[in-house]
């Protein structure tokens, strides 16, 4: 089996408004996940339900996870900065914010998607600058935080991981590197490209995931669908379960992508289980079954990967 210990994103345990951000942490200890991935709306939530300060729940999630032995891996997900048009000194005060929480929950890494608003800048000596002063001000105070960058498949200027990997080396921190996250012949060549040109101590975590297809194909017209908003976006938001739950319709190369990251690159950090499950919004879902769900997946993939090793 694949050495890498097993995370999971406070989201993907629930996204019904009464399964709280402790339920969630306790339910994922239970199930002998090593790790937890905080969203930030659920840590808000629970400090509106707690009628304390974001700071004070913050320290008290982190005391949580102590008791708990779940290691929290990273502070989630801080959109919407490089690039912005809005001032870079409210987008640092804000990042500053993010940080204080980060090393409150003692978590060693920031998420940051590559912003996917239009309004933003295409310049690229701009977007590098404004990640450099991103990076710079993680490593300000201790312990570091690192940011963990992670290229959307909807990002506006930044959507692939060679353009993810373009970035970090331009940026050139120590602490800013990869989220890589889970996306026939283009494929291959891409896993190939990967393996061969991303070096490995720049990839801090990665994010697992499978999909469905829309049903209906999608359109316009599909329930799903807003104004403005990338198709991609929308099936990410909507339908994602975990890898090889071929019963809730899953259906992409997950063992194929996680192989080539995992096996072939040598990775030994932390794999994590991000997943948007539409059936986890009404309450019908427990934290605890979505935790099961997620070992499992992990369990699969991994048997997978060691099958296809020894072809």
């Amino acid at each position: 089996m694949a050495p890498n210990k097993l995370a999971i994103a406070s989201i993907s345990l629930s996204q019904y408004p009464g399964h709280t951000l402790d339920h969630k942490i306790r339910a994922a200890a239970q199930a002998g996940i090593a790790g937890i991935e905080i969203v930030y709306n659920d840590l808000l939530t629970y400090s509106k339900a707690q009628n304390i300060p974001i700071h004070t729940a913050a320290q008290k999630i982190h005391t949580l996870c102590l008791e708990t032995n779940l290691q929290v891996l990273s502070l989630a997900p801080f959109e919407n900065y490089e690039g912005s048009t809005t001032p870079l000194k409210e987008r640092l005060a804000l990042a500053q914010h993010w940080l204080e929480l980060a090393r409150l929950l003692h978590a060693p890494y920031l998420q940051v998607p590559s912003i996917f608003t239009a309004d933003c800048t295409r310049d690229e000596k701009t977007i590098i600058s404004d990640l450099q002063q991103l990076a710079d001000l993680a490593s300000s105070n201790k312990p570091v935080v690192s940011i963990a960058y992670e290229p959307l498949s909807w990002g506006t200027n930044c959507s692939t991981w060679e353009s993810a990997l373009s970035i970090v080396q331009r940026v050139d921190r120590p602490n800013f590197g990869l989220l890589q996250m889970d996306a026939e012949t283009k494929l291959r060549d891409s896993l190939r490209r990967f393996v061969r040109d991303c070096p490995r101590e720049k990839i801090f975590y990665v994010q697992l995931s499978d999909a469905e297809r829309f049903e209906p194909p999608y359109s316009l017209a599909h329930p799903w669908a807003l104004p403005g908003e990338a198709k991609e976006f929308t099936w990410s938001k909507h339908a994602r379960p975990f890898p090889l739950e071929v019963e809730f319709g899953a259906y992409l190369p997950v063992v194929e992508i996680a192989r080539a990251w995992i096996v072939e690159v040598g990775f030994e950090g932390w794999v994590s289980m991000e997943v948007f499950d539409r059936n986890m919004r009404d309450g019908r879902v427990s934290p605890e079954m979505a935790a099961k769900r997620g070992v499992e997946a992990w369990r699969k993939v991994q048997i997978e990967m060691e099958s296809k090793s020894r072809i």
